[in-house]
């Protein structure tokens, strides 16, 4: 887990509450052999990368994806802060192909954003994957768009998921990175983002060249999201006691 924001970082250990009693291991490994958590084990890939807020570049956290493929054109990854067992889910992310993404209304699109240079630069890796893998299921990656969501902002000391869902985005070119972040992830993976560069660097991005509404705060202006109130419709039954909707 590397994250660079307001801090202080929140760890796992810092979530409130009692350690799992024995009786909820045993009904966890019970319920485990019983139920088949057929969703979760879809799960395909991991990868790992960077995100940042919507509306703030200084806030950047590692982000690890666990992700099924729904076809050939949408992928839905759970969002981890990291890949151990305590790993906190701290989001969502939606990837789907430049053919999916292009048929998106605009203001849709304006909060997706492109995978191209996360791929190219190398920040973007499945650990413990050889490179022939790697290099096929992000030769892929390259092409497509995401969305992603985050609900827990452990960057500024959150020990809960407090607050609104945040938009998230990726990185789009040099520099951009945090370099303590970046050092951190390479050690702890014993990766090199520069030699995954190297050999990446004929990979292909979207075939019409990355949307100009795709990666919006490039514009200058950051996403960021407001709770608003609104009237409440309640259920309602008549005489005959089904329910209609207002």
């Amino acid at each position: 887990m590397a994250a660079a924001g307001p801090g202080p970082v929140a760890k796992s250990s810092d979530i409130p509450g009692e350690p799992c009693k024995t009786s909820s291991v045993v009904l966890e490994k019970t319920t485990g052999i019983l139920q088949g958590f057929a969703p979760v084990n879809r799960i395909h890939a991991h990868l790992c990368a960077f995100h940042f807020y919507a509306y703030d570049m200084r806030r950047q956290v590692e982000a690890h994806h666990f992700c099924t493929h729904y076809n050939e054109d949408v992928r839905q990854c759970l969002i981890y802060d990291s890949p151990d067992a305590d790993a906190r889910l701290i989001g969502v992310e939606y990837i789907v192909s430049e053919k999916v993404f292009l048929t998106l209304p605009d203001e849709e699109k304006k909060l997706w954003h492109s995978h191209e240079y996360e791929v190219k630069s190398g920040v973007l890796f499945l650990p413990g994957v050889p490179g022939i893998a790697e290099h096929s299921e992000l030769s892929d990656i390259c092409r497509t768009y995401g969305k992603v969501f985050h609900f827990w902002q452990f960057d500024k000391g959150d020990s809960l998921p407090l607050g609104l869902p945040q938009l998230m985005m990726a990185l789009t070119s040099d520099g951009q990175l945090n370099e303590q972040l970046a050092e951190d992830v390479q050690k702890r993976f014993s990766v090199s983002f520069e030699e995954k560069r190297k050999k990446r660097a004929e990979m292909k991005g979207p075939e019409q060249g990355i949307h100009p509404l795709a990666n919006t705060w490039q514009s200058g202006k950051g996403l960021f999201p407001t709770l608003r109130e609104v009237e409440s419709h309640p259920r309602q039954s008549d005489e005959s006691g089904t329910h209609i909707m207002n």
